[in-house]
């Protein structure tokens, strides 16, 4: 099908917002197209579908389920509010646990059973410390292990895109190396590493930063940790949730302005509990307790537990914040589909990309319409 979007202030990488038309034919953006269905943006911003690379579930369902029918359901909840390509992430889990995420992974993606795009899957455990485990369940962190993740990217059948991994714990930079021979980016997190391991870690191929500035020692003037290691290495790409809850408005401006909007990446980090009521959940082997836009673990409220917001309320919060809308934008679009290297299809608006965009009323960025890969999915 061709269409011709009209009317609106379309996301540009370089200009920011530009006045002109979005062309599609089939499921590409393309030059110009004859005929075809009108899509009428005045008063929007046209936006790339947005790409998660690190959130567990949401509407009742956890990736970690390793269900066919509930990544169904996570897939179609997001491609609901925006989010057209996703990697979801597993939990600190038994391997057997893991194995069938990633069997689970590569099935729905043979399947194409529609909502948004599994690209593929995000390790988030078990190479984890236990002192900054946050919301893991600390049962079963593994030591960085090579065999068990080349095992996991088998069973996954190489969708495994991306590890996370503390730098300090023993074998990590052989681990590092190991995973960007696999294909797999590999972000250093849920650690206590100082500035030199975080710094190795980086040199030796790491090139994220799971949620920057939680589950990790703080910047300090004189202990600069994983925070000031990143900074350095400018292909380092950190993390942030934007969920209003996990960082302060003024550290989110400022850790825009400190690493440029180019290396921004913003994440939701939601959970099952996302889209549904207050309540107590089931999270990694434990149990969480959401209040609001607020969850912690069950009997310790001062440990968060990831999101409750979509990528896209991220994207609103961020602005809120004070960053510049196209900066944004490209933090929760073209920077996390360089991130996992599907940037080649998916990010911008470009002529011969994915013909994925979501269509934002200016007033307040609610959504109008949905398209994805030239199929109109809401409007």
């Amino acid at each position: 099908m061709r269409m011709r979007i009209t009317g609106g202030q379309v996301f540009d990488l370089e200009r920011g917002f530009i006045a002109r038309d979005v062309c599609t034919d089939g499921g590409l953006i393309a030059q110009a197209s004859g005929g075809g269905e009108t899509l009428d943006a005045a008063g929007c911003y046209v936006i790339p579908g947005l790409v998660d690379v690190h959130f567990h579930g949401c509407v009742g369902e956890d990736f970690s389920d390793a269900t066919p029918e509930g990544l169904q359901r996570i897939a179609d909840f997001e491609l609901s509010q925006g989010v057209t390509y996703i990697c979801p992430a597993g939990m600190t889990l038994p391997e057997d646990q893991l194995t069938a995420i990633c069997k689970n992974t590569a099935a729905h993606r043979r399947h194409n059973t529609g909502g948004a795009e599994v690209v593929g899957a995000h390790l988030e455990g078990p190479f984890l410390c236990m002192a900054k485990k946050g919301a893991q369940n600390g049962d079963f962190l593994h030591d960085p292990d090579i065999p068990m993740l080349e095992r996991l990217q088998a069973a996954a059948e190489g969708c495994v895109k991306l590890v996370t991994v503390a730098p300090e714990q023993p074998g990590s930079v052989a681990f590092i190396k190991a995973a960007r021979e696999m294909g797999i980016h590999v972000s250093v997190g849920h650690t206590v590493a100082d500035y030199n391991t975080a710094k190795a870690a980086f040199e030796a191929g790491a090139d994220h930063a799971t949620h920057l500035f939680n589950a990790m020692p703080p910047l300090a003037h004189r202990d600069p940790g994983v925070i000031g290691a990143a900074y350095e290495v400018s292909a380092v790409q950190p993390e942030l949730i934007c969920d209003g809850i996990h960082i302060h408005p003024a550290v989110v401006r400022l850790t825009f302005d400190l690493f440029g909007k180019e290396r921004m990446i913003i994440i939701s980090d939601s959970l099952r509990a996302t889209g549904m009521p207050d309540g107590e959940y089931p999270f990694g082997g434990q149990m969480i307790e959401v209040h609001g836009n607020r969850a912690t673990i069950l009997g310790h409220p001062e440990t968060l537990a990831g999101s409750v917001t979509s990528l896209m309320g991220c994207l609103r919060q961020a602005a809120a914040f004070g960053i510049p809308l196209a900066d944004a934008v490209r933090s929760c679009t073209y920077n996390p589909a360089r991130s996992i290297g599907i940037e080649d299809r998916a990010g911008t608006l470009d002529v011969g990309k994915e013909a994925s965009l979501v269509l934002l009323n200016q007033a307040d960025l609610s959504i109008r319409a949905i398209v994805f890969k030239g199929q109109v999915v809401k409007s």
